[in-house]
């Protein structure tokens, strides 16, 4: 726990309040993760002098009108916190000159009043929300939407409140609705139970399961489907949980017909596609290794649609709203990954036959790191786990240095150019016809590049 977080908490008990930390941090610190996502919720304290105590520890933003959510931004010591979400402050921004040489790290809290929420409209965010600090716990807490989340602890004391049994849920690992009049006004919990049972690999009540399937996702935006998804694509050992769910919960059914049609489709072998595709996640999910989110997120994709064509494969892409990522074109590596997936497993098998050229033009199509780490999930989930096919592939894809992509050019127009060649579409084919030949290993300097360019130019007078 923070120092300052305390020290923020007591400040609220001095003048008449008590905070509470709410949420995922408690759910996480009980089954054992630390957290650094804090949220607190303060009860017996107006929102005016609230937001004046907490002034006096950082920038206080308010969101909302007529409810208080504060966005709490403090600094604090380096050493304290490991969060994500940080900024080093520079030496200039210190007003302590002497303070200099302790780096500080900029850190968020969420601190907010009790509220009341009411359906008011369509869609996740058609609520009529009004803040109240003299609420019981058990009615502060009944909004939220699975007992799981409503646990409750006082970060003085460490006592937990827990009106709706969320601890022995968790003990359980059982994920249950806490009410079902309230439960089913946001569609976006579906979504969550699904990410949260593979997350902490929890089963799902089968009351709560029922609830799930009465309530229609027609209403959720795009952007908040993704959200869910890549909570579970980062953060789960085992997105096979979260697919299965997806498949009970009727989210699958209801937003993805093409991953809904997996499950009807038996293969040779008694394995339907979509145990296949769920293996496929789990296999790719246990290499990510040091892949960027971006790609992480890349390859995670590309096992969910492997089993579809690309036509099925843009229309989930299309549902989860997926273009690029970080400045990284995720969609175009899914599908290039879907339509080429094939490759290796039909390089190696004729890799007599296969030329350093194939590589080359195959590197040209697809980011190859990515397509390895896709082909060998799938060999593991068809039961190959030693993988002799991809591990040959990616020696092959080293000792041709294609990691990175295929070779650039040798001959560029400047050169051609330079002896007299003019801009236009001879040009443009003349630079490819020498490309191919520099792909097959023809051409690997630009001396011999010019040659061939004016030995081709000659044979078409």
């Amino acid at each position: 726990m923070l120092n300052e977080v305390l020290k923020i908490c007591e400040a609220i008990r001095d003048a008449g309040g008590r905070a509470m930390l709410v949420g995922g941090i408690v759910r996480d610190r009980l089954f054992g993760y630390e957290s650094k996502d804090y949220d607190l919720e303060v009860y017996y304290l107006e929102p005016a002098l609230l937001r004046s105590t907490l002034e006096s520890f950082g920038h206080v933003n308010t969101v909302g009108e007529h409810f208080a959510v504060y966005k709490l931004t403090i600094y604090v010591p380096s050493s304290e916190t490991n969060s994500k979400n940080v900024k080093i402050i520079p030496k200039s921004a210190i007003r302590n000159p002497q303070s200099a040489i302790v780096k500080k790290q900029r850190v968020e809290i969420d601190v907010s009043i009790p509220r009341r929420e009411s359906k008011s409209g369509r869609g996740h965010r058609g609520f009529v929300i009004t803040g109240d600090p003299h609420m019981t716990f058990a009615e502060a807490a009944r909004r939220r939407d699975f007992t799981i989340n409503a646990i409750m602890q006082d970060p003085l004391t460490d006592e937990i409140v827990d009106p709706y049994g969320g601890v022995a849920d968790i003990e359980n690992r059982i994920i249950r609705a806490i009410a079902a009049d309230t439960f089913i006004e946001d569609s976006l919990r579906v979504l969550r139970a699904m990410q949260i049972a593979a997350r902490f690999e929890m089963t799902i009540a089968p009351e709560t399961i029922a609830l799930c399937r009465t309530i229609d996702l027609s209403d959720l935006p795009h952007e908040r489907i993704w959200g869910e998804f890549e909570k579970l694509f980062l953060r789960a050992a085992k997105p096979s949980i979260g697919l299965h769910v997806a498949l009970e919960l009727g989210v699958l059914e209801k937003l993805f017909p093409p991953l809904y049609a997996l499950t009807k489709n038996p293969r040779a072998n008694e394995l339907t596609a979509f145990t296949k595709t769920q293996k496929r996640l789990d296999a790719g999910a246990s290499q990510v290794g040091e892949l960027a989110k971006e790609k992480h997120l890349t390859l995670m994709l590309a096992a969910l649609c492997l089993d579809l064509s690309v036509e099925q494969a843009i229309d989930v892409l299309d549902t989860l709203s997926i273009f690029t990522i970080n400045n990284y074109d995720v969609r175009k590596q899914v599908l290039a990954l879907v339509s080429e997936h094939q490759k290796p497993i039909q390089f190696f098998e004729s890799r007599e036959q296969t030329t350093d050229g194939d590589f080359r033009r195959l590197a040209g199509r697809v980011e190859m790191n990515l397509l390895y780490h896709t082909v060998k999930a799938d060999l593991i989930a068809g039961g190959d786990k030693k993988a002799p096919a991809a591990k040959w592939f990616i020696e092959k894809v080293r000792q041709l240095d294609l990691q990175r992509g295929a070779p650039e050019p040798i001959l560029m127009g400047r050169h051609l150019r330079e002896i007299g060649i003019q801009p236009g579409p001879q040009m443009g084919k003349l630079l490819h016809q020498v490309y191919e030949l520099q792909l097959d290993g023809v051409v690997q300097t630009l001396e011999q590049a010019l040659e061939k360019a004016c030995s081709i130019l000659a044979n078409q007078k």
